[in-house]
């Protein structure tokens, strides 16, 4: 069997959910979407079923597959619903959504349902994407509370640099939102895992912490907080073949790195086909035997190359961790001009196999 595997940490999962919850008083909702970042949606949710006030994915594909799997806490509809045939979907399986445009509150009003639904609008107050203008959100407001098809009404909004915290940005964004939501009475949540992280003061009814609960910091420096993540995901793999390569010589497509001294090179069996970064530059790290080395040579479909020159005791055969306990996915990601939610969600044929001490053995 290929060598090339990710294993996934629920154990680390449940530590970093825990640990958004102990920043704040505020209940938070897990946020699976993206098959959990890549993580296994269905499995996540379920490690976490005892834990997690709520879940929160981003359309009613994920929602259904986690009902469907025995889930049965509240699960947000992040972006609500794209048709109007969803809406008997939304009534069956009781889910929360998020309204964001006038189209869905028309539908919304108009639906047969059994049960009216708890209804979380989305305020834009300057992420740009998606949301009611702060001018318009009052009026939407007070349209929605009255509505027989409503049985809550909460208050959302997104921030777009909390990762940035001296930019000012999210201070501005907080201010608009306060004006925009005056006297409307309701939860509400504003924070995404940087905001739950270093925002203290924007935490209010519910949190929603993402890339945390993967153990991936969304911040470029150093943070408290951040530090204290576990790594759920491992991406691990072995040597499968090893090469000594005199000086001047290139190395994979493209010959980018040219040996600058006599190099023994260690072959990987991970590419860009399982979903490892194409782009990740020359010096990007990894663990090979838990000892830190690097990447030399471009990226292929199902192999890469490392530097095995300084790890004599290392050859065909050894552990290479490409990110995970000893090194941060979002240490990887900058080499490779991305984030950690892309490498995560970007694994496409490797498979993952699930640890915890909860359960009997792996799986």
């Amino acid at each position: 069997m290929r060598p090339a595997h990710a294993l996934i940490d629920l154990d680390a999962l449940r530590h970093n959910y825990r640990l958004a919850k102990s920043l704040s008083g505020s209940r938070a909702f897990a946020v699976i979407k993206a098959n959990a970042y890549g993580h296994g949606a269905v499995e996540c949710a379920r490690a976490l079923a005892d834990d997690a006030d709520a879940f929160a994915v981003a359309c009613i594909e994920e929602a259904i597959e986690l009902r469907e799997a025995g889930i049965t806490r509240p699960i947000l509809l992040l972006e609500g619903w794209f048709e109007a045939s969803e809406l008997g979907l939304i009534d069956q399986h009781q889910l929360w959504c998020v309204i964001h445009a006038h189209w869905q509150v028309e539908e919304l009003l108009a639906a047969r349902l059994s049960a009216p639904l708890h209804i979380w609008l989305k305020l834009d107050s300057g992420m740009h994407r998606v949301g009611f203008s702060p001018e318009e959100y009052p009026g939407v407001w007070r349209q929605l509370e009255t509505s027989p098809q409503v049985a809550s009404l909460s208050k959302i909004s997104h921030f777009a640099r909390a990762d940035e915290p001296d930019t000012g940005r999210t201070e501005e964004q907080m201010a608009v939102f306060a004006r925009a939501t005056e006297g409307l009475e309701g939860p509400v949540s504003l924070c995404n895992s940087p905001g739950v992280l270093a925002w203290p003061q924007a935490h209010n009814d519910w949190l929603r912490p993402g890339i945390m609960l993967y153990g991936a910091t969304p911040f470029t420096f150093p943070q408290e907080h951040a530090d204290s993540l576990q790594p759920v995901m491992q991406l691990q793999s072995r040597i499968i073949a090893v090469r000594e390569l005199p000086v001047g010589e290139p190395i994979g497509y493209g010959s980018r790195f040219v040996t600058a001294r006599p190099t023994r090179v260690g072959v990987v069996a991970m590419g860009y086909a399982d979903g490892y970064p194409r782009h990740a530059g020359d010096g990007t790290p990894m663990l090979i035997d838990g000892q830190r080395s690097q990447l030399i040579g471009r990226v292929s479909m199902d192999m890469l190359t490392v530097d095995l020159t300084d790890l004599p005791g290392s050859g065909l055969g050894s552990e290479v961790r490409l990110w995970g306990k000893g090194l941060n996915a979002s240490e990887v990601a900058a080499h490779a001009g991305t984030i950690a939610y892309q490498l995560f969600c970007n694994l496409n044929r490797v498979p993952r196999r699930f640890t915890s001490s909860f359960s009997a053995s792996a799986t």
